[in-house]
């Protein structure tokens, strides 16, 4: 374990470049394109629990966690961007964001909310480690719920 950490340790700094093609990888990518969503519900679920507020509080309140939101995706966005070019070639980091910015690519990136929303409806709830428990009970007989 402390190999690693010093092997990612000496490993070399991002170039300016790849740092600047991994954020736009990053602002172009899956969780850019899901994360308007999540905040907008997250959004009107804070505004849910105050029903107490006025609409100029409830304006006020959507207007700050707009603002935090936009701040939270501005640091996301830099850390992935950052992970993206320690990982990735800068090639490669060329060829995502080419596709990522072209007319297919944000055409994808442009249904990406939906498809996920209608995959959810689709599937409805899951419980992986729900699942996952009762598979191994009825496998072993063992972690069962107790009767």
């Amino acid at each position: 374990m402390m190999l690693l950490y010093a092997l990612a340790l000496l490993a070399p700094d991002p170039t300016p470049e790849a740092l600047a093609l991994g954020k736009r990888l990053a602002e172009t990518g899956t969780l850019a394109a899901v994360l308007p969503m999540i905040m907008a519900k997250e959004t009107e679920e804070l505004v849910a629990q105050h029903p107490e507020y006025s609409e100029a509080d409830k304006a006020a309140l959507r207007a700050a966690a707009a603002d935090q939101g936009k701040a939270g995706v501005d640091r996301l966005m830099t850390a992935t961007g950052r992970a993206y070019a320690a990982k990735l070639s800068v090639e490669d980091l060329r060829m995502l964001v080419a596709f990522n910015e072209s007319e297919a690519g944000k055409r994808w990136r442009a249904a990406t909310p939906g498809a996920i929303v209608a995959a959810m409806g689709e599937v409805g709830n899951l419980d992986f480690k729900g699942d996952a428990r009762k598979a191994f009970c009825a496998k072993t007989g063992k972690g069962c719920p107790a009767r």
